[in-house]
């Protein structure tokens, strides 16, 4: 269950999510190989913090809307910090869209990012850590794969389609200490995919505000460390979604 010495992939890890749940592995003893698409100085800074708590760092780009950019990147994981444990599957496209208005690039692009990246990335390491006896993956979908969300169709599908591939994955892989979740966040301040304004946003929500990227880790970081709790998909949303 301890993830000390563990190897761990985050993906989208320069900011929001991604790099809190960054720091945490960190603090719990995993090396963190902090992935950004274009974001180079932030994922630098998120490099420093699991440094300074101890861990070792590594920052990797890959644009995940390439096909071959998931093996490309678990290949220099695998060089560099050895092979991973654990898979935080966090990047994501979050461009806000009518559905009149979303063409076939548009969603392509979009399943390309937020689900076609994941299975693969997932697809890789899996043998790794069945092989080990262990492994952790964690997926991050939206309150919008439940509730259809704001953000668009596209955005929708492709988060409630991450939630049959945890399903899928899971079934396959729990009698050799692997694990496969998914967590859906709702609404989460000091993220770049916010569907609008804050204090707007927050009128929708039943506790009254904007959830943290602190108050996903925590939850992230507790699926991660169990090892009975797998084909799950938990919400973070305030209330939101009443599931």
């Amino acid at each position: 269950m301890d993830l000390a010495g563990r190897t761990a992939l985050v993906t989208g890890a320069s900011g929001g999510i991604g790099a809190e749940l960054s720091r945490r592995l960190a603090e719990a003893g995993a090396a963190v190989a902090v992935h950004h698409r274009d974001s180079e100085a932030d994922a630098l800074a998120v490099a420093e913090a699991v440094r300074a708590a101890g861990a070792r760092a590594l920052v990797v780009q890959a644009d995940l809307g390439e096909a071959a950019a998931a093996d490309a990147l678990i290949d220099r994981v695998e060089r560099e910090l050895g092979p991973v444990d654990v898979l935080a599957a966090n990047a994501g496209l979050g461009q806000s869209a009518r559905w009149q208005d979303v063409d076939a690039e548009a969603f392509d692009r979009m399943y390309a990012v937020n689900l076609r990246a994941p299975f693969l990335l997932a697809r890789r390491v899996l043998p790794s850590m069945a092989g080990r006896g262990y492994g952790r993956v964690l997926f991050t979908s939206s309150i919008a794969a439940l509730t259809g969300g704001i953000v668009g169709p596209h955005y929708a599908a492709t988060k409630s389609a991450l939630h049959g591939l945890t399903h899928h994955l899971a079934a396959r892989v729990a009698r050799d200490g692997v694990t496969v979740n998914a967590i859906a966040p709702a609404l989460i301040a000091e993220t770049r995919m916010l569907p609008g304004e804050p204090a707007e946003l927050a009128e929708r929500i039943p506790v009254g505000r904007l959830g943290t990227p602190a108050e996903v880790a925590d939850l992230a970081l507790a699926i991660l460390r169990n090892g009975y709790v797998t084909s799950k998909v938990i919400a973070v949303d305030g209330g939101l979604y009443p599931v």
